[in-house]
């Protein structure tokens, strides 16, 4: 059976722990394809305006040059509004029959998910995989949701650490790809 795993988010900017999850997917779940949705606005943080999709686009595209295996996906962005995994997913569903479909999603978002927009439709349409933090202990899913937790390569790096670096004037090349990092400074991106 086919498998592909999604990996949703703001990507704000796209950082190596991202990339790092995404490798640790391929080679734990033996993915066919791993899609990053880049979210054009979060349900959970309505108050926050992430930075313009096609900077987002173009720093994720200098991220995965070369990673054949990957694809980003631009549907959310497109959309427009506020992103709900649970209409990405149901496109999925429709345009990969009889494939399975594992939904990365971090620790802190696990124990939230009987939040989310359709919550009982998503338990029974996808797996979830859990990306935990580096030292926190293992996140069990509530039920109805199915699951397992990422292995990896547990890092500590986050995208507002990154802007936080950017704004200090420090460099980015410990945390970003040298390509994004070059990207960031060359448009004044997160000053």
């Amino acid at each position: 059976m086919q498998r592909i795993g999604l990996f949703g988010g703001s990507f704000d900017p796209v950082h190596l722990g991202h990339l790092l999850v995404a490798q640790a997917a391929r080679e734990e779940l033996k993915l066919d394809r791993l899609y990053f949705v880049l979210a054009a606005q979060s349900p959970f943080k309505p108050e926050s305006q992430p930075t313009p999709a096609h900077e987002r686009l173009r720093l994720m595209r200098l991220a995965l040059a070369g990673w054949d295996w990957c694809e980003i996906d631009e549907r959310e962005i497109k959309r427009g509004g506020v992103s709900y995994t649970i209409d990405t997913v149901r496109e999925y569903v429709a345009r990969f029959p009889g494939v399975k479909i594992d939904y990365l999603i971090g620790a802190d978002h696990a124990t939230q998910l009987h939040k989310w927009r359709a919550a009982e439709d998503l338990a029974r349409l996808v797996e979830f995989v859990v990306i935990a933090r580096p030292g926190q202990p293992a996140t069990a899913l509530p039920a109805p949701f199915r699951g397992q937790q990422l292995v990896g390569f547990p890092i500590a790096i986050s995208s507002s650490q990154v802007r936080a670096r950017v704004k200090a004037q420090l460099p980015l090349e410990p945390l970003v790809p040298a390509a994004v990092a070059e990207a960031i400074r060359n448009n004044g991106l997160y000053l």
